[in-house]
């Protein structure tokens, strides 16, 4: 929060040591709302810039997080191809760096289960409640919702991502009986 508010009241300096703290996880975040790597990283840099255009704007009320996190929001939503276009298969993991870094992860299954079968809008606010740990007040505000809207989503996904993933349950009831 000191960091934000000294880069609002003019700190270059302030505001390097937010880009340093946020680039990564914002990147990590735009690889999930963009076709491509480049796309990514063009909406990052977009973002960057267009928080420092803005900062004047920044209410310090909100946690710096979640302004960040809208504004790129908006400029993944600017990098997306036309609806013609080619699109990337979220499943094919060798295409995209998310995907490795999910294929390599012991996660794989829920991310790659989340990006096929929910809702742009219910993968992101997961993605930023579980991942980016952002409090459920906060996924509203990125994502510029309601609380109620950003907690049904929420038990909804978690409740769809419930039915397409298998479980050990049966695993569990071979244990107990078997």
């Amino acid at each position: 929060m000191q960091l934000a508010a000294a880069a609002k009241a003019g700190s270059d300096a302030a505001f390097a040591e937010l880009v340093e703290r946020y680039q990564e996880r914002l990147l990590r975040f735009l690889l999930t709302r963009c076709a491509s790597h480049a796309d990514a990283e063009d909406a990052l840099q977009d973002t960057f810039i267009n928080a420092y255009r803005y900062l004047h704007s920044f209410d310090p009320r909100w946690r710096f997080s979640t302004w960040i996190y809208r504004i790129g929001i908006r400029n993944a939503m600017r990098q997306k191809p036309p609806e013609s276009a080619a699109q990337v298969d979220p499943i094919d993991a060798s295409a995209d760096p998310l995907n490795d870094c999910i294929v390599a992860s012991e996660h794989e299954n829920l991310w790659l289960a989340a990006k096929r079968v929910l809702t742009e809008d219910a993968y992101t606010a997961l993605w930023l409640r579980y991942v980016e740990d952002l409090s459920i007040r906060d996924v509203a505000v990125a994502l510029d919702r309601s609380v109620s809207w950003t907690k049904v989503t929420l038990l909804r996904a978690r409740r769809k991502l419930a039915d397409v993933l298998p479980t050990n349950r049966s695993a569990e009831k071979g244990a107990r009986y078997g």
